[in-house]
């Protein structure tokens, strides 16, 4: 999955055998993005922190990532 298919900005690819490993992934390329002044990057780190601070409403988006993931054909 890319950056922009999880809602990030950028064509950065991430790959693992599970949802959560992308997640993971993208979550840390958000954080480092912003890190090295990445401004295209602050919403979607902004969103990346509001869904771990509201978890109920964040696991709409971790269902529908997930959903997205399982559907993608195998590399």
């Amino acid at each position: 999955m890319t950056c922009q298919q999880m809602g990030g900005p950028c064509d950065q690819a991430f790959q693992g055998e599970k949802a959560d490993d992308v997640i993971n992934q993208q979550d840390q390329h958000l954080k480092d993005m912003v890190a090295a002044g990445d401004e295209a990057h602050v919403p979607a780190n902004n969103d990346m922190r509001g869904r771990w601070k509201h978890p109920i409403k964040g696991m709409g988006w971790y269902k529908d990532t997930k959903k997205a993931f399982a559907a993608l054909p195998e590399d």
